[in-house]
């Protein structure tokens, strides 16, 4: 019998932000965006007021992880982390969820949608930001038949 191997993969992405942003307003801001937008969650266990929240992306084992620092991260326009999603509907989904919100809140940043064609591969994306340093970058990858 063959064994299966499983690789290791990425968990959780990890930022710091000014403690102002963690006080209740904020932390209900960033979670009703990222929550409306992407469907992620509070792990209330990990909340502190002003220190710390932690939203689950998914499942248990898939977080963002905030904390409150006096020197907070600061960031460039690439400075993003990815999400890939299994079809074109999901991407566009999120996509409209995010321009949705984005017209109600002026705090959202959203860059258009854009496709890379690499031949065999054509790659769907696109970045939102609301309110935290990382952007998101949502992509859907388009493998063409050989």
């Amino acid at each position: 019998m063959t064994e299966t191997k499983n690789h290791p993969r990425f968990n959780h992405v990890a930022m710091t932000v000014p403690a102002d942003l963690l006080d209740e307003d904020g932390r209900r801001a960033i979670l009703d965006f990222y929550g409306e937008v992407f469907g992620w969650q509070e792990l209330p266990t990990e909340t502190i007021d002003r220190k710390r929240l932690v939203m689950m992306a998914y499942e248990f084992g898939q977080f963002v992880f905030i904390e409150a620092d006096d020197k907070p991260m600061t960031t460039t326009s690439i400075d993003h982390y990815g999400m890939s999603v299994s079809t074109l509907a999901e991407l566009e989904d999120f996509y409209a969820k995010a321009k949705a919100y984005s017209e109600r809140d002026d705090r959202t940043v959203l860059e258009e949608k854009m496709l890379d064609n690499f031949g065999v591969l054509e790659l769907h994306a696109f970045y939102v930001r609301h309110l935290l340093p990382l952007k998101v970058e949502v992509q859907y990858f388009d493998w063409k038949q050989q």
